[in-house]
């Protein structure tokens, strides 16, 4: 194999990676995009895609449960219900090789080289590409490190054997009897509900007061009571301390000092996401960080001249949708455009059961910032569509400035609320009011009124409750 050469070089083929080389193809720009996996990273992969598919397949096969069961309010009945779980996934794997056959034709397409093998950096010019024990050099003008970030594995329940990361989980063939999950993060919540509802025993372990501890407790309130009607037992408060001798139970301990012993087929360890800082050459650079993380400006341009990072690797929010429109925004200024990273909202979505939303500003984060709001909220249970759908308990809330009623963020929680983060996101940028959003004319029957009426009530007068 000889050497390459390139203006743009890419090393990570995940969502932002990959996004960028498709720009930077389509202005033009010679481009080679370097990744030892598939393309598509982690959330095409094994995370966001074939999670939300093991999710719809759960969320089915436990509506015919129910139906099985008597239970349902539809008048429906079912005999016999199972699962093939060995179907479900390869279903599942059917999407995600449809998915990234998808992107690398796209690359091709646009005239993006992609290159399969495991990069590591020399210098600032240059990387040497390990493909099955060959080694290749490229050199390039300008380098973007889009590496992503990967599972974060405690040093007393290490991944292998019953212990899962969620890479694992999603690839599991058969429902675990018993299932622990460690953290009470979205994350462990999405495959722990899932798991739930294809028949599996569910505990999970949480150290903080409640789960999902990062958002405000009104908004978790519905899910909390829905973990607690599927059956999943959640122990908040309480510390996972490893595996029993035999292996078969995990050791927990409750902040009070009381300990437990829990069955565990499977461990489902989920306490968060570190960036993939090392092994490919990032202590060959000069870069500055903060921690793990490699600090960038608003052109997501590190302290090295030509060396750019999108991602993950640069810290929060770690989501794929921020690291694309990072990748397209660097694409376009290597191609001589100029951009700025200048985003008002970047939407969090938890697909839980149910779905949790939120963009922007909360009315406490407004009120830290010294900012007067005024808020509206409108429950689901004054919504139409909600009920058709079996489901009323969430609702939107909007948070505005009080002087002014510029929208500043957005919550919500409910069946579905997951497809309203685009409306909600678009307010947000957008600088709408109050007045807005009031005044725009929503579809009926559909769950976007909800939207409508909690900007009525920040006005004081909601029609329908």
């Amino acid at each position: 194999m000889g050497d390459l050469s390139c203006k743009l070089l890419i090393i990570g083929a995940g969502p932002g990676g990959y996004v960028c080389a498709i720009r930077a193809g389509q202005l033009g720009v010679d481009t080679i995009i370097v990744d030892k996996d598939n393309v598509g990273g982690t959330c095409l992969n094994v995370g966001c895609i074939p999670s939300k598919a093991l999710i719809h397949a759960a969320g089915n096969f436990h509506r015919i449960v129910e139906a099985a069961e008597g239970r349902s309010p539809l008048g429906l009945s079912a005999a016999n219900p199972r699962i093939d779980l060995k179907s479900t996934i390869a279903w599942k794997d059917g999407i995600v090789s449809r998915l990234t056959s998808g992107v690398g034709s796209l690359l091709k397409k646009n005239g993006v080289k992609l290159v399969h093998g495991h990069a590591r950096v020399l210098d600032g010019k240059t990387i040497e590409v390990d493909r099955n024990g060959e080694k290749q050099r490229i050199s390039a003008e300008t380098i973007v490190i889009a590496t992503g970030s990967v599972p974060v594995e405690l040093p007393f329940l290490p991944f292998g054997g019953r212990v899962l990361s969620s890479t694992e989980a999603l690839s599991l063939d058969a429902v675990p009897d018993n299932l622990v999950v460690v953290g009470g993060g979205y994350i462990g919540l999405e495959i722990g509900t899932a798991f739930r509802k294809l028949g599996a025993s569910v505990t999970v372990v949480e150290a903080a007061s409640r789960v999902l501890p990062q958002y405000d407790a009104e908004l978790t309130k519905p899910l909390t009571a829905r973990l607690k009607s599927l059956g999943i037992n959640v122990l908040t408060e309480v510390q996972a301390r490893g595996l029993t001798q035999d292996g078969r139970s995990l050791l927990a301990v409750s902040k009070s000092g009381e300990e437990h012993v829990l069955t565990a087929d499977s461990v489902l360890v989920t306490v968060g996401r570190r960036p993939a800082a090392t092994g490919w050459g990032l202590e060959s650079l000069k870069l500055t960080t903060s921690g793990h993380f490699v600090e960038i400006d608003d052109k997501c341009r590190t302290s090295m001249r030509g060396i750019y990072a999108i991602g993950d690797i640069t810290g929060e929010p770690m989501l794929a949708h921020r690291a694309m429109a990072q990748g397209e925004m660097v694409a376009e200024i290597v191609a001589g455009k100029k951009h700025a990273w200048d985003k008002v909202a970047i939407p969090a979505i938890c697909f839980t059961d149910p779905e949790i939303v939120s963009v922007g500003l909360s009315a406490e984060q407004a009120k830290a910032a010294d900012i007067a709001v005024t808020t509206g909220t409108f429950p689901f249970r004054g919504n139409g569509r909600a009920m058709t759908l079996e489901r009323d308990d969430g609702f939107v809330r909007i948070v505005a400035r009080a002087d002014n009623h510029v929208v500043l963020g957005i919550q919500a929680v409910g069946e579905g609320v997951a497809e309203l983060a685009t409306a909600f996101g678009l307010a947000v940028e957008m600088g709408a009011r109050l007045e807005d959003v009031a005044a725009t004319i929503h579809a009926h029957p559909s769950l976007g009124e909800t939207f409508q009426e909690a900007a009525l009530a920040g006005l004081g007068h909601a029609i329908h409750i």
